[in-house]
């Protein structure tokens, strides 16, 4: 199952996943907050969704930003190998 959301998700994992064998510096920590940051993200996106008054669709972009960085950290936080979780923190 694993794998197969790997490949699903191939184009975003490829962001931050290189091929090469570069020297990274990961910590369990960074994959533990990467995955706490990104739910608070969601949380801030679907708090900000449901207080949005009527007609007001000026409210969506923060709605959309915080939500595809809640996403995105996501499916690196628990798809992405522990390069693509450095490489997104920059501990090279």
């Amino acid at each position: 199952m694993r794998q197969f959301l790997r490949t699903l998700f191939s184009p975003l994992l490829n962001l931050v996943e290189d091929q090469q064998q570069q020297t990274y510096v990961y910590k369990r920590s960074h994959r533990t907050i990467l995955i706490t940051m990104s739910i608070m993200f969601l949380s801030l996106a679907s708090f900000v969704f449901y207080m949005i008054p009527a007609g007001r669709y000026d409210y969506l972009l923060p709605v959309l930003v915080f939500g595809g960085a809640g996403v995105f950290g996501l499916i690196v936080g628990t798809l992405g190998t522990d390069q693509g979780v450095a490489r997104l923190w920059r501990s090279q």
